[in-house]
């Protein structure tokens, strides 16, 4: 089947926010004793939701104290990005999506607020937006991707999406929906087991405009 739309996550994917929330979860861990590093962020924290990250981090604290948490935890980062930009390359990606007529999506696990910080800053409008805390189950969980399929009314095979850990990916490809991972904040080699089939530095990846080109629709 043709390509008839895009989906991306957000952090990590449309802007390189990643070690910014590190900075900004690191920071906030610190206040309670828990000394976390590069690594410990990749592997405790990066692609997952942030109540079942404090749950599991600090299940010390009451359900009050973990929302304060985490608000400060998200104002900081904001904070931290203010001055972001797109990913190299993401311009004319959008440019050649809408010349194609294909739809986009934004699927992700961030709190919304975050998530419309972020897509005014980028100057990006989506066809629908789709966040994991509005729905039972989040990422790697397929079903945020399965309800973006579902908005827009198309199968697996007719979308793209792009992913920057290894729980996204596994959220798409669980999806049935093919995944291009940003290397913005994983190693290529987890992003490739997890499932993705193409790992790209930014959106201005030869091999990602050879793999859109071959599979592109008509231009309407």
């Amino acid at each position: 089947m043709k390509l008839e739309a895009l989906l991306f996550d957000l952090d990590g994917t449309l802007a390189d926010t990643d070690r910014l929330h590190e900075q900004a979860w690191l920071e906030g861990l610190a206040r309670y004793g828990i000394q976390a590093d590069h690594a410990y962020y990749q592997t405790q924290i990066s692609g997952g939701l942030n109540p079942e990250i404090v749950r599991r981090l600090l299940p010390q604290l009451p359900w009050a104290e973990g929302e304060a948490f985490l608000a400060q935890k998200e104002a900081r980062f904001r904070e931290l990005a203010a001055g972001v930009g797109p990913l190299p390359g993401l311009r004319a990606l959008w440019n050649w999506a809408t010349k194609r007529g294909l739809r986009r999506a934004l699927v992700s696990n961030a709190p919304r607020v975050n998530a419309l910080f972020m897509l005014e800053r980028l100057e990006l409008s989506f066809d629908c937006v789709v966040l994991s805390e509005e729905l039972p189950a989040g990422k790697p969980d397929p079903l945020p991707y399965r309800r973006a399929l579902e908005l827009l009314g198309i199968s697996p095979d007719e979308a793209l999406a792009f992913e920057d850990s290894p729980s996204g990916v596994r959220s798409a490809v669980g999806a049935g929906i093919r995944a291009v991972a940003l290397t913005t904040g994983h190693r290529p080699e987890a992003l490739k087991r997890a499932g993705a089939f193409l790992c790209i530095a930014d959106f201005t990846d030869e091999h990602l405009w050879g793999w859109l080109k071959s599979h592109e629709p008509a231009v309407p």
